[in-house]
């Protein structure tokens, strides 16, 4: 309705908001958040298989400077500790000898870091997702559409949607880096 004047009466029942309108307006405007999330997302997949697939390459390749150019070491030697010091708490034994294997944790974890973090120990990881001699190797798009957040700055690296996760990787200065792994993929080591 308009004013005599010719000026739009916003008093006007009849000039109210059109809630139709507005629901529209309101799922347009999630909908586009939502795409835009996701394309985010999957872009960051995308950025982060392109050093999964570098790791996995070097692994293949027994490549230890483009191994250790992906390697979080500190991290995983705290991920070697943290598991040592969960099975002394476990075990069944004398509390003096649980502290001390406790106590021990740490250089047995630097130890083991430096022993196990090496390309062929994650060979079987490797095999897992599909990096062999013999096959051609997996494309980025399928590296990312594998993996699975897990926090702001980490993704796991699985073969299918719900597959196990062998592989963490955290974002450090722009690169993905391993940070974490399945500790059975190093007892497989162990018992080659």
């Amino acid at each position: 309705m308009e004013k005599p004047n010719g000026a739009p009466d916003w008093n006007s029942p009849d000039f109210g908001p059109n809630r139709n309108a507005m629901r529209i307006r309101t799922l347009l405007t999630l909908s586009l958040a939502a795409a835009s999330l996701s394309a985010c997302a999957t872009a960051t997949r995308y950025d982060a298989a392109g050093d999964v697939h570098a790791l996995l390459v070097a692994i293949r390749n027994n490549d230890h400077a483009a191994f250790d150019a992906r390697v979080d070491r500190p991290a995983l030697k705290n991920q070697i500790e943290s598991q040592l010091v969960r099975e002394a708490r476990g075990a069944k034994m004398s509390d003096g000898w649980q502290a001390a294997a406790i106590a021990l944790a740490r250089p047995v974890a630097s130890v083991a870091g430096e022993a196990l973090v090496q390309p062929e120990t994650f060979r079987y990881a490797a095999n897992y997702y599909g990096y062999t001699p013999d096959k051609p190797i997996p494309d980025r798009i399928s590296i990312a559409a594998g993996l699975r957040y897990i926090g702001s700055d980490q993704v796991c690296a699985a073969k299918s949607k719900d597959g196990p996760c062998l592989l963490t990787f955290t974002l450090e200065g722009g690169t993905w880096r391993l940070s974490g792994f399945d500790p059975e993929t190093a007892r497989l080591r162990l018992k080659l």
